[in-house]
């Protein structure tokens, strides 16, 4: 048995002639930057995450210290500010943040879903607090529907990392939809991966629109006049087209993952393993929020339980070992202390998880994770 993490190889190969006309079609073309495949993707997946616009990008990363930089050019953000953020999230989340010399507010996330807390945004607001930065991680929304009325009552403003959750919804409302903006990354590994890197903001504020349209393409909105001191950091022709391609596949390949999903939680049934939050949904086979870009189990003795997947042949990976506040890059958080982070950074795995990815396949990483003692 040999059972990879995420075959993109797979992935990418149900759509190879789709693929190769796309890329032709742009070769041909003669347009490689800002042409009219990056207009369509642009106007498709406004429409498919429920916004007015969506603004390309080079990557993900691009796409929140860009929102963030706009809200300062526009005058809703000016250096010093406090931005809240999870504790537990990829370290872009912070990085956008610490670019724009504005300050991380480190809360806890919610044990059970992994997600941000509310009740803990609620209580690290100070006058400085701005802005909210929710990470939807794993595939799953945050708390929305809390973050935003606790955004309204306080008046900030509210920036999604969406850069897992392609797709995902609450109440009926996708992700990428909720906040005043909305950081996508399409890095291949994502439910929507292009083959190279490429990201995208989504936004119904269209002076935000035009102020990240010029910052983008070194701060110009028309060609030779410079209204700020930007950025080159274009979503190329190519990878629009690709794009392209793949979003029309999307929710097709989300079912799939769901149907993986479900016959893991289902079938998992070690109790030394603690299963993602849907576990909980009596409904399991109509559950239609999460889009389970990575199905996170947590386990206390999981460098074992790893180990013994691994002599199995099955691949796993950990998201994330460790959390931003003890990194080097942060050096001066490292005393810092968040028990509730620290111990899912500890105890976290990551099983295989993919829309190619065979439902016997499953079947066996489901009995080599119930072997396990």
């Amino acid at each position: 048995m040999n059972i990879p993490f995420l075959d993109l190889k797979a992935i990418n190969a149900q759509y190879r002639d789709e693929l190769i006309e796309a890329c032709t079609r742009v070769i041909d073309s003669g347009w490689y930057i800002g042409g009219q495949e990056l207009a369509q993707f642009e106007q498709d997946f406004a429409e498919y995450c429920g916004t007015q616009f969506a603004i390309g990008v080079a990557n993900g990363l691009d796409a929140l210290t860009l929102v963030l930089r706009a809200w300062i050019e526009i005058g809703k953000l000016k250096e010093g500010d406090e931005v809240i953020v999870p504790a537990n999230t990829y370290i872009a989340s912070i990085l956008a943040i610490t670019e724009n010399k504005l300050v991380p507010v480190l809360v806890e996330p919610d044990i059970a879903t992994y997600n941000i807390n509310p009740d803990n945004i609620e209580a690290s607001i100070t006058d400085k607090t701005k802005a909210i930065l929710p990470v939807h991680l794993y595939g799953a929304l945050a708390d929305m529907s809390a973050i935003m009325d606790i955004a309204k009552h306080h008046h900030l403003l509210v920036l999604e990392d969406a850069a897992q959750a392609h797709g995902a919804s609450l109440n009926g409302q996708k992700a990428g939809s909720w906040g005043d903006a909305s950081g996508f990354s399409f890095y291949p590994g994502k439910n929507l991966g292009a083959l190279g890197d490429a990201g995208a903001i989504t936004t119904n504020d269209s002076d935000l629109a035009d102020t990240l349209r010029a910052l983008r393409n070194y701060g110009s909105h028309e060609k030779y006049k410079n209204l700020f001191q930007g950025v080159n950091s274009r979503l190329d022709e190519i990878q629009a087209a690709m794009l392209n391609v793949k979003l029309r596949h999307l929710d097709t390949e989300i079912a799939h993952r769901r149907k993986v999903a479900i016959a893991y939680l289902k079938g998992i049934d070690n109790p030394a393993v603690i299963l993602p939050i849907d576990s909980a949904i009596s409904d399991l086979d109509n559950h239609t929020s999460h889009v389970w870009h990575v199905f996170v189990i947590r386990c206390e003795q999981r460098e074992a339980l790893q180990k013994h997947l691994l002599d199995q042949g099955v691949q796993t990976l950990i998201h994330y070992p460790i959390p931003p506040h003890q990194q080097q890059a942060y050096k001066e958080w490292n005393t810092r202390s968040f028990p509730v982070s620290e111990l899912i950074h500890e105890q976290v795995l990551s099983l295989p998880m993919g829309p190619t990815m065979s439902m016997e396949d499953a079947q066996k990483v489901i009995s080599a994770v119930n072997e396990f003692n």
